[in-house]
C-alpha cells in the first residue's frame, strides 16, 4: 500500500494487476485514473449508475472523464438488489451497443455493489469483454465488491448464481461519497469489514472495532483526523482483501486452507438465505451478513472452534456496526432449507466458513454440522423460530 498524502493507493496483482485509488475527492481523479490504466485509444466511457448516485456524483464523474478526452455517454438502473438481475442485464447490454462501446473503450460503474456487480457483468459480455472501471460509492461496495473482479446476477435459484469474473482496470474510492450515505448503508458496510477481519487479519479486525468505538463515543480531535483514520481503514481494507484474492483468484473448489478465497463467504450462507427468504426487500446485503456472521459463530461455539468470550467480542462488534432489522420472526427450518441453494455448495453439500478464534476462519464441510446445530445455531443467533 502506498501513501499519497491525505490519500492511499493499493495495488491489486491479478494479471497486468491495478490499483485502487482511495481518499476524499478522489473522484475528480476519476478522468485520469482511467486514461491511465486504459492508456490513449480509449475514446469512450459508457457510465452505468443510478437515479440517486448520478444526481449526486454523475456530473463530476462525466467531468472528469470529459477533461481526459472521453466522450461519456451514462445510462441508470434501478436502485435496489431486486434489480441486479439478467433483464436488466440485457438492457444494460442494449445501452452499450447504442452507445457504440468500441473494444478499447470502457464501461464505468458509479453506485454501490449492486451497480458495480451488474455493470462489471454487462462489461464481461459486450464483445465478449471489454474494460471496466469501479467507483464505488457505499461502504459494502468501497472494501469489498469492487475489489476482486466477481460480477453477476441474481437468478430466482438464487443470489449471484450467473455471473463471471472479470476485474476492473481500476478503482476509484471517494470516501467523501460515503458522507450522504443512509445510516443502514452505513451499517452494512460496517458488518463486512467487521467480517473481512473476523474471517481473516486479527489486527484488521481490531483496527475496525477501534474505528467503530470511536465513531460511538465521537472521541475524534478533529474531522480530519477522523477523515485520515477512514481513509487508512478503507485502505486495509481494500489491501486485505486483494492479498486473499491475489493468492485464489477464482475460488479454486479444491482449496479449504485459511487463504482461500472462500474465507471471505464468512457469514454468507446464512446472509444469502436470509436475503432469498424476505425476497431480497428486508436486508441489505451487509446488514444479512451481519446476522450471517453471529449464526456461523454460534456453530463454532458449538463444534468447540470458538470460545465464548471471542463471540461475545463479535456480537459487540456487530453492535457498533448499527442497529439491523429484525429476524426473530423468521422461521430456522425455513432458513436452514434456503442454505441448499448456497452457490459455494459441492457436492450438494453446504461449505461452511467459521472461526477458530477471531482472524482465522475455518472452512468445514457441511456433513460435519448437523442440522440440530444449524436450527439451535440460527435461533440463539437470530432469535428464529
Amino acid at each position: 500500500m502506498v501513501e499519497r498524502g491525505a490519500s492511499r493507493r493499493v495495488a491489486v496483482r491479478l494479471g497486468a494487476g491495478y490499483t485502487i485509488e482511495v481518499g476524499a475527492g478522489a473522484l475528480s481523479g476519476l478522468g485520469a485514473a482511467a486514461r491511465g490504466a486504459l492508456g490513449p485509444s480509449a475514446a469512450r466511457a459508457a457510465v452505468v449508475s443510478n437515479a440517486r448516485v448520478f444526481g449526486l456524483y454523475g456530473p463530476a464523474a462525466a467531468r472528469s472523464l470529459r477533461a481526459s478526452g472521453f466522450a461519456v455517454a451514462r445510462w441508470l438502473m434501478g436502485d435496489g438488489e431486486r434489480f441486479k438481475n439478467l433483464r436488466t442485464a440485457e438492457r444494460a447490454l442494449r445501452f452499450l451497443a447504442e452507445s457504440g462501446v468500441e473494444r478499447g473503450d470502457a464501461v464505468v460503474a458509479l453506485g454501490g455493489g449492486v451497480v458495480g456487480d451488474l455493470a462489471g457483468f454487462a462489461a464481461a459480455l459486450h464483445l465478449r469483454g471489454v474494460a471496466f472501471v469501479q467507483v464505488p460509492t457505499t461502504l459494502l461496495a468501497q472494501i469489498d465488491s469492487s475489489v476482486g473482479g466477481k460480477t453477476g446476477v441474481n437468478t430466482p435459484a438464487g443470489k449471484n448464481l450467473v455471473g463471471a469474473f472479470h476485474q476492473p482496470r481500476a478503482v476509484v474510492a471517494d470516501t467523501a461519497t460515503l458522507r450522504t450515505l443512509p445510516r443502514r448503508e452505513l451499517t452494512a458496510g460496517w458488518c463486512e469489514a467487521i467480517k473481512q477481519g473476523a474471517a481473516g487479519d486479527a489486527r484488521l479486525y481490531a483496527q475496525t472495532v477501534r474505528f467503530l468505538e470511536r465513531e460511538s463515543s465521537a472521541a475524534w480531535p478533529s474531522a480530519e483526523a477522523r477523515e485520515d483514520e477512514l481513509t487508512r481503514l478503507v485502505a486495509a481494507q481494500c489491501a486485505f482483501k486483494a492479498r486473499v484474492v491475489a493468492g485464489d483468484e477464482r475460488e479454486d473448489a479444491g482449496r479449504t486452507d485459511a487463504r482461500s478465497r472462500r474465507i471471505l463467504n464468512f457469514g454468507h450462507t446464512v446472509g444469502h438465505a436470509l436475503e432469498a427468504v424476505t425476497r431480497y426487500r428486508r436486508f441489505r446485503h451487509g446488514e444479512a451478513v451481519g446476522w450471517g456472521m453471529l449464526a456461523a459463530a454460534e456453530i463454532s461455539l458449538r463444534l468447540g472452534l470458538l470460545g465464548a468470550a471471542e463471540l461475545e467480542s463479535l456480537r459487540a462488534a456487530v453492535r457498533l456496526a448499527g442497529r439491523l432489522p429484525r429476524a426473530d420472526d423468521l422461521d430456522a427450518e425455513t432458513i436452514r432449507r434456503a442454505l441448499r441453494n448456497d452457490k459455494k455448495s459441492i457436492g450438494g453439500h453446504v461449505r461452511w466458513v467459521l472461526i477458530e478464534g477471531l482472524g482465522r476462519a475455518r472452512i468445514v464441510d457441511g456433513r460435519e454440522v448437523h442440522g440440530r446445530v444449524v436450527r439451535a445455531s440460527l435461533r440463539s443467533a437470530l432469535g428464529a423460530g
